[in-house]
C-alpha cells in the first residue's frame, strides 16, 4: 500500500500514488495541525479532541462530533473521531476506487489495511495500533480461537493507569442498533455474541448527531454503516461505549453523505471510471468540498461537486473559490435542477 507523504498532488494523475489536493477535501484543514508526520522516524502523530482513557464512576469528556457533527468546528488543531475515521479510511485507501477494485473488497480486506494503515501512528501517548480493535471476520470454525485473540488483544489494550482505566477504540460494521433492559446494544458484524452497550444519553446523542446516516443506512440497500467507537470493559465483562460516531459506505465500501453522492459513485463506478472520493475530516456540511475527483486516462483530473438544495450566496461564493483555487476543471450537479447532469465522456 503506497505511504501518504504529502506528495501526492504533485504525482502523474495517471499514478497510483496521485492525491487531488488536500484543500479540496477535510484534510486540508487538519494536515499538518491534527496530524503531524515525523520524516525523522516515520511516526505520525495524532491529536485528538477525545479521550482515550476514563476515571472510575466518571463519563468520559463529549468529543465535538458527539454534540452535532453538522457543526464541527473547522479548528483543525484536532481530530474528531469521525475525522480519524475518515483518515484511516483514506489511508487505507477505501475512498478510491479503480475498475480492478470490483469484487475484491470484504471486510478481510478493510481490517487488513486499516491496521496497516494505524501502524506507525501515535495518539495520546499510545500507539494507535495498540488500541484499535477491529473484529476478524467470522468463521465458525474458528470461532475459539479468534474469541482467545480478541480477550488478549483487549486485556492488553484496557489495563488500568492510576485511577484511570484505558479505553479501546472499536471499528467496526453495524449490524443493528437494539433496545437492551436497560439502555440499548450495538451489535457488530462478525461479534454475533459480544455486543457493545450503549447507555441512554450516548444513545441520544447518537440518534440526534448521525440522524442523516442512520436514515440512509436504512434507506440504501446494500449499503453499510461504519461504527468507530471508544469503549471500556467492566468488571463483568460488559463493553461500554463511551463516544461513537457513524459513516455510511456503498457496497463498494466508499463513504457517502447524500443519496446523489451515492448515485454519482455508482454511475462512475459503472461506467469504469477511477476516482477519489473526498472525506469530510472535521469540516462542517455548510462547507463546500469537491465529491469526488475523477481520474481521466490522458486528461487532467476533474473536480466533481454537488451543490445541495437551498445553498445560499455565502455557499457559492465559496464554491467558485475553491474551485478557481484547485485549478482543476470541474463538473457541477446543482440539485435544485434536477437530474444528474451527463457524465464526462
Amino acid at each position: 500500500m503506497p505511504k501518504h507523504t504529502g506528495s501526492g498532488p504533485r504525482h502523474d494523475p495517471d499514478c497510483d500514488s496521485y492525491e487531488p489536493p488536500h484543500a479540496l477535501s477535510g484534510l486540508g484543514a487538519v494536515d499538518g495541525e491534527a496530524i503531524v508526520e515525523n520524516a525523522e522516524d516515520g511516526v505520525t502523530l495524532l491529536k485528538l479532541d477525545f479521550s482515550l482513557s476514563k476515571q472510575a464512576g466518571r463519563t468520559a469528556p463529549t468529543p465535538r462530533d458527539a454534540i452535532d457533527a453538522g457543526a464541527v468546528n473547522t479548528d483543525g488543531s484536532r481530530l474528531s473521531l469521525r475525522a480519524l475515521l475518515h483518515y484511516l479510511w483514506e489511508q487505507a485507501e477505501f475512498n478510491r476506487w479503480r475498475p480492478a477494485m470490483t469484487g475484491r473488497r470484504n471486510w478481510a480486506v478493510l481490517r487488513k489495511f486499516l491496521l496497516e494503515a494505524a501502524e506507525g501512528k501515535t495518539a495520546k501517548g499510545k500507539a494507535l495500533a495498540h488500541v484499535l480493535f477491529i473484529p476478524e471476520m467470522f468463521d465458525a470454525e474458528r470461532d475459539a480461537a479468534i474469541a482467545q485473540r480478541r480477550e488478549m488483544f483487549l486485556s492488553r489494550a484496557l489495563k488500568a493507569e492510576g485511577k484511570r482505566r484505558s479505553l479501546a477504540m472499536l471499528i467496526g460494521e453495524v449490524k443493528e442498533i437494539a433496545p437492551a433492559r436497560f439502555g440499548h446494544r450495538v451489535v457488530i458484524k462478525h461479534l454475533p455474541r459480544f455486543p457493545f452497550m450503549l447507555n441512554e444519553d450516548v444513545h441520544r446523542r447518537m440518534n440526534a448527531v448521525f440522524a442523516p446516516e442512520l436514515a440512509l443506512w436504512n434507506a440504501t440497500a446494500d449499503s453499510h454503516l461504519i461504527a468507530i467507537a471508544t469503549f471500556g470493559i467492566d468488571a463483568a465483562g460488559i463493553a461500554s461505549i463511551e463516544s461513537i460516531a457513524l459513516m455510511v459506505v456503498t457496497d463498494r465500501w466508499l463513504p457517502f453523505e447524500n443519496r446523489y453522492e451515492a448515485a454519482l459513485i455508482d454511475a462512475l463506478a459503472k461506467r469504469g471510471a477511477s476516482f477519489v472520493k473526498s472525506l469530510r475530516y472535521n469540516m462542517p456540511s455548510a462547507q463546500p468540498m469537491a465529491c469526488v475527483v475523477l481520474r481521466q486516462d490522458g486528461a487532467a483530473p476533474l473536480g466533481m461537486y454537488i451543490v445541495p438544495d437551498g445553498a445560499g450566496t455565502e455557499y457559492r461564493e465559496k464554491l467558485d473559490e475553491l474551485i478557481a483555487e484547485s485549478g482543476m476543471a470541474s463538473w457541477i450537479w446543482n440539485i435544485a435542477d434536477g437530474a444528474m447532469p451527463e457524465l464526462p465522456a
